[in-house]
């Protein structure tokens, strides 16, 4: 290896990390629920509750449930307590602020508790269940008061209304009858049959007039539910799970066709939210269409307040759409990552961050807020990232054999603007599973995957002022094509200054390549096991691997020599990279560890332990102050650089011990007695302590026999000394009674404690009963002559063990 520069000698070796930001998920499927004024949002992951604050994406709690599924849950139009159910037939309410659990009511229903509702008033909530029965409780008071019956199927839908200063409830079931009940009889008012499966919405018009239900037999039905009269039909073309109410002041001046009367949308199996007049049946708006979306709709929220309806989708995102926008998507939140196989920093700042996650949508995270932007283009799975210098250009590979190239531009405000497609390249007749994009240039990227083959693509031709996406894309070019490895090829990297570039493949080889011509320069042999990355160092002439056989190495590109192999990872290391302008290392693995290494050493000088499965990927920002991680366990850890802080703090409390040591020295000349024993103890020194207590006992004065310790003062000090003083001094003794040198100043202060002192306090420590028994054996072989002191020992043993 060369030696260091002057200039990275002067660098500071990173060796203390911590996690300050984690994106985690919190939603993998069922059912969400936000308050009305949608600062927090409720949402199910596996059998917990996830409280959100959705303006930051932070996870204020994680309720734990009684690890039976969660069916449904409601969160209180005042936002102050949420009501869960679960397989376990339990209706629990949670404390939205604490996160505690304040009622529990068991055996709910005699089936699980399928559909719930809240009034209005944030006062009684409404149970359907797979009994056939619908339940109404008072949240507050915690009993049931109304059990209606009459239904022949698993509820599936539930609406409150007030109406003429009455309370009613719809209820729909897979019996494809809609029951109007009044609440105040607790009979059934109406029944209403022309659904021919199962109703999955169910909402009532603004003046309450006007019943509209959703069924999975793909049409709307309207009624006038107190006359039990079926109004209109309309069919929706598609297998619905929700419909609702907009309100009438809702925003509409932007759309070609006004609304006549009440306007209701629809979700369901398309994925798509769409608008309808409810005095027409005509379609009023569909939102723009998501490019290769595959997802189906499972719930629609309605938020007045922001008048935003909100999709809850079958692949865990939770998008926003604008009603004033013209059903435009402003927002999204990703639910669940699944494995979170590659990340990379975007941005002139690197405020972004990209993240595939074996899904077909690329994943644009804000990390400052947690917003999330869905990227839509890939028809399979994205596998692979690569960025250029400047952070404005990202590329993808996806398992639909292609691979994209983005321009990124945070200005825009438009999604549609903020992320343009420029090309797509096609070629390829297998996955594609790495990528690279020329470093100090955006002309050329490289491709390589499951047909073995690498690809030059040219980039010249592609238009990168362009402000949206053309129709059809244009196809970059590929220059020439290699057969590279003989197995699948893991990674590829460019070297910074675009002349050769690297590949990492499963036939256990990295190779070396020109950039311009193809042409193999040389073979990296000596893993024992398949290549998972190669990264070029921006300072030495080195190429950087990781492997399957749990080590890493680095390799000359003169010679293609093995330099050094770092061992220390327990399994497969799936991802490397430079720090430190080439001085160190950093490396993550399937052990689910990320390590920090220094090349010159060998020595890993740090270890970064906070994902639970494998981690494939890492990302170092510009400036070196964070690493981004991303695992199997669909987690991604920001990493903070802190080693200049933590040095920083070692040597502020070096600086402070020195002081506070010459200030112990001042106070033992001047015999300042009290704040010599309180700064000995603060600055943890036992033994100086020792010192001064015989100190202390050796110059007592001739006319005192009365002290214990040998001067008054230090007698005062002893009596008055704090509980957490006192503990810790105990233990001192403890360790000073050890040693028969030490003993009989041990023994002193003992006495003294233990005559001052009433036997309840010294009971009342936490550790009393571990440093009694350990001090009474070696008070009586010691020092037997205190009798009082041994007396009083015995009596604390004694209550001790009482």
């Amino acid at each position: 290896m060369p030696s260091d520069t002057p200039e990275q000698q002067k660098l500071l070796i990173k060796t203390s990390f911590k996690t300050v930001k984690t994106i985690e998920s919190i939603y993998t499927g069922g059912k969400v629920d936000m308050s009305e004024d949608q600062q927090w949002m409720v949402s199910t992951l596996n059998e917990n509750i996830i409280i959100t604050e959705t303006a930051t994406g932070q996870q204020l709690h994680e309720l734990e449930g009684d690890t039976e599924i969660i069916t449904t849950l409601a969160i209180k139009p005042n936002g102050d307590h949420i009501v869960s159910a679960s397989r376990s037939l339990t209706l629990r309410v949670w404390d939205r602020v604490t996160g505690q659990c304040v009622r529990t009511m068991s055996k709910a229903h005699e089936a699980p508790i399928i559909v719930m509702a809240m009034d209005p008033t944030s006062t009684l909530v409404a149970t359907g269940g797979a009994d056939g029965t619908v339940k109404v409780w008072d949240i507050d008071k915690g009993y049931c008061t109304h059990h209606l019956r009459g239904h022949a199927g698993v509820i599936s839908a539930v609406k409150f209304l007030q109406y003429r200063k009455k309370w009613y409830l719809a209820s729909g079931a897979d019996d494809c009858v809609v029951r109007v009940w009044d609440l105040q009889t607790r009979k059934s008012v109406a029944v209403l049959k022309s659904h021919t499966s199962v109703i999955r919405g169910l909402d009532f018009s603004s003046d309450g007039k006007t019943l509209i239900s959703g069924s999975r037999d793909r049409v709307v039905n309207v009624w006038e539910w107190q006359q039990q009269k079926l109004k209109a039909t309309y069919p929706i073309f598609e297998t619905l799970e929700v419909v609702g109410f907009v309100n009438q002041q809702a925003d509409f001046s932007q759309y070609d066709m006004t609304p006549k009367s009440d306007v209701f949308f629809t979700g369901g199996d398309k994925g798509s939210i769409r608008l309808w007049d409810v005095s027409t049946g005509k379609m009023i708006k569909e939102q723009p269409h998501e490019l290769n979306s595959k997802h189906t709709i499972s719930d629609v929220l309605y938020s007045p307040h922001a008048q935003q309806l909100i999709a809850i989708t079958n692949d865990q995102n939770i998008l926003y759409y604008s009603i004033a926008d013209q059903l435009k998507r402003v927002k999204q939140v990703v639910g669940y990552n699944d494995e979170v196989v590659s990340v990379m920093y975007l941005g002139a700042d690197d405020t972004h961050l990209a993240a595939a996650t074996n899904s077909e949508q690329l994943r644009i995270y804000d990390i400052e807020t947690q917003d999330c932007d869905l990227v839509y283009g890939h028809k399979d799975m994205i596998l692979c990232l690569d960025r250029n210098k400047q952070g404005d250009v990202l590329v993808t590979g996806s398992k639909d054999k292609t691979a994209r190239i983005w321009k990124i531009d945070f200005t825009q405000q438009d999604t549609d603007r903020r992320y343009v497609c420029l090309g797509v390249c096609i070629g390829h007749t297998e996955s594609v599973g790495a990528v690279a994009i020329a470093r100090k240039s955006n002309q050329f990227m490289i491709t390589g995957g499951q047909d073995r083959t690498i690809k030059y693509w040219n980039l010249r031709d592609l238009n990168f002022s362009v402000t949206s996406s053309a129709e059809p894309l244009p196809h970059a070019k590929a220059l020439y094509t290699h057969q590279a490895h003989d197995k699948d090829i893991n990674t590829i990297s460019v070297a910074p200054n675009d002349r050769v570039f690297a590949t990492g493949s499963q036939d256990k080889l990295a190779k070396v390549w020109n950039v311009d011509t193809g042409e193999l320069l040389g073979t990296c042999k000596g893993h024992k096991r398949g290549v998972w990355c190669v990264r070029f160092s921006t300072a030495e002439q080195v190429l950087a691997t990781s492997s399957g056989d749990k080590t890493v190495k680095i390799w000359s590109l003169k010679d293609f020599s093995c330099l050094k192999t770092f061992e220390g990872h327990s399994n497969s290391v799936l991802s490397v990279d430079f720090l430190t302008a080439g001085l160190q290392l950093v490396s993550s693995g399937s052990d689910g560890l990320v390590k920090v290494w220094t090349i010159k050493t060998n020595e890993c000088v740090s270890t970064l332990d906070n994902h639970t499965e494998k981690v494939w990927t890492l990302a170092v920002r510009k400036d070196e102050k964070f690493i981004a991680s991303g695992g199997a366990d669909s987690v991604i850890n920001f990493w903070q650089d802190v080693t200049l802080e933590e040095q920083e703090s070692d040597l502020r409390e070096k600086e402070e011990f020195i002081l506070k040591e010459q200030e112990l020295q001042t106070y033992m000349k001047k015999k300042d007695y009290l704040n010599a024993i309180l700064l000995a103890m603060s600055l943890n020194q036992p033994f100086r302590l020792l010192g001064l207590f015989r100190e202390v006992m050796e110059t007592r004065a001739e006319d005192d026999q009365s002290s214990i310790s040998g001067s008054p003062a230090v007698d005062t000090i002893l009596a008055e000394m704090p509980s957490e003083h006192l503990e810790k001094l105990l233990t001192y003794i403890r360790d000073w009674n050890t040693n028969a040198k030490y003993a009989n100043v041990a023994q002193t202060i003992l006495h003294a404690i233990l005559s001052s002192h009433p036997p309840d306090q010294l009971v009342g420590l936490a550790q009393a009963k571990e440093v009694f028994d350990s001090l009474l054996p070696y008070t009586d072989r010691h020092y037997q002559r205190l009798d009082d002191l041994i007396t009083q020992s015995y009596i604390i043993d004694y209550t001790l063990h009482q």
